[in-house]
């Protein structure tokens, strides 16, 4: 991946790179750094400079992210704010698409979103800072609801009229939501917003307070984690037997029998119980799943304790992230992204086959795509969980049992081991893809 700087940005560029700013955010890891490649694969006039960044093992998207990780990177960007401008520097965009996850950090990725800052002039990325960052934070905060798929609906951010009208009214006491949300729409609403800027005779001491504000804000917000369904589903486990201990010594055996796997992902992490195992072996996991409350607690675990090779992404398999962007070609899905050597999908096909009736030849194809090696859990009709899930919805799936699932699997993959969880009729299944190349295109 290669970045071109093109001479209309030159002296910017320049600038960053001589004042010492890009060698301050790199060394305290806020920017990734790259190389300069001296030549112009464009074969534009225009060409000033090619870069290659440093490669990000995943590349994710804030609508995949939970309330903290969303949270921790419109504090870096703030952060990033800041640091600059004692360089001359103003940080002119403000979108969490400039941020990736790198060791377990936010990071910046986006070296050309600094320019010379004219001590007058007000933060040209404010309003694309309250729209990206504080309109979903808020939303999430105020409702305690997942909405960070609304960044799906509106990359560019959530316009702060829609956020506007959909806080509560009480949001209007907090003297920074007011501030930052109600009085800035109404204010822009009316075409005043610039004029009015233009005469508060901005100067670099009134913009660190804005900065300030901004990050009070977003850190007296939360999200009040809540018991769901699924959300201590390995807690509970834990009271039955040794079903859970029992279940990590077959994984552990058998990830000890397999090569090294660079890449993992575990598909329907929950809170991360398995996860965790994959990043003792040094492998890059990516730990899925779509109850929010169970991977925004992953989330800080991984954050306390520094877990640099764990990455959690809310996805529902069901309905993963799509290609979006012009030609559905500027960010890819979710699936077109995600190709890695293992994956494990522990307690998990039941979901998609019971609750979401996706049948077992579909569920086989997604993972053929996916992954080389397998480690899938089949759970029986007669288990507990998936009589609740019955319980909620009439049963039209005589099929589902074991013989069709293999059926179904071995059309992709070969069976490599089969071992009963102890105290349970759950089934584990260790699998290797019999056809390489597989892929979403």
């Amino acid at each position: 991946m290669y970045r071109q700087v093109n001479k209309v940005f030159k002296d910017d560029f320049d600038h960053f790179l001589s004042s010492g700013c890009y060698d301050h955010l790199v060394k305290n890891r806020w920017l990734i750094p790259h190389e300069e490649v001296y030549e112009n694969f464009s074969r534009s006039s225009d060409w000033y400079k090619t870069l290659r960044p440093l490669k990000i093992p995943f590349i994710s998207y804030p609508y995949e992210w939970c309330f903290d990780m969303l949270k921790d990177t419109a504090l870096l960007t703030l952060q990033i704010a800041r640091e600059v401008l004692p360089f001359g520097l103003v940080l002119k965009d403000a979108t969490p698409f400039n941020i990736q996850w790198l060791y377990g950090k936010p990071v910046f990725i986006d070296t050309l979103s600094f320019e010379k800052y004219e001590p007058t002039s007000p933060w040209i990325a404010y309003r694309q800072f309250c729209e990206c960052f504080l309109s979903p934070l808020l939303l999430m905060s105020y409702t305690n609801q997942p909405l960070q798929s609304l960044l799906l609906t509106y990359p560019e951010g959530i316009p702060l009229p829609i956020t506007r009208s959909l806080l509560p009214w009480r949001s209007r006491f907090s003297f920074h939501t007011y501030l930052h949300v109600h009085l800035h729409e109404r204010l822009a609403a009316k075409g005043v917003g610039k004029e009015l800027a233009q005469k508060a005779n901005f100067s670099e001491k009134k913009l660190l307070r804005l900065f300030e504000s901004l990050k009070s804000l977003i850190e007296s917000l939360d999200w009040k984690d809540r018991t769901t369904t699924w959300s201590n589903y390995y807690q509970e486990a834990n009271q039955r037997k040794d079903y859970v201990e029992g279940k990590k010594n077959i994984v552990v055996g058998w990830l000890n029998s397999l090569p090294e796997s660079k890449t993992a992902i575990d598909l329907g992490a929950n809170e991360g119980e398995f996860s965790f195992l994959l990043s003792v072996k040094n492998t890059q996991a990516i730990a899925v799943d779509f109850d929010h409350s169970a991977l925004n607690k992953l989330y800080k675990k991984i954050k306390q304790e520094e877990v640099k090779n764990i990455l959690p992404l809310l996805i529902d398999l069901s309905n993963p992230s799509p290609s979006i962007g012009l030609n559905n070609n500027e960010r890819s899905s979710f699936f077109q992204r995600a190709s890695v050597e293992l994956a494990l999908a522990l307690a998990l096909v039941h979901h998609l086959a019971i609750g979401k009736n996706v049948p077992f030849e579909k569920i086989a194809e997604l993972f053929e795509k996916v992954t080389t090696n397998l480690i899938v859990e089949f759970i029986p009709k007669q288990d507990d969980k998936v009589q609740l899930m019955l319980k909620q919805k009439k049963d039209i799936h005589p099929g589902y049992n074991e013989e069709n699932f293999l059926k179904a699997f071995e059309r992709s993959f070969s069976v490599l081991y089969k071992k009963t969880v102890p105290g349970s009729d759950r089934v584990l299944f260790l699998m290797k893809r019999k056809f390489e190349g597989a892929s979403w295109g």
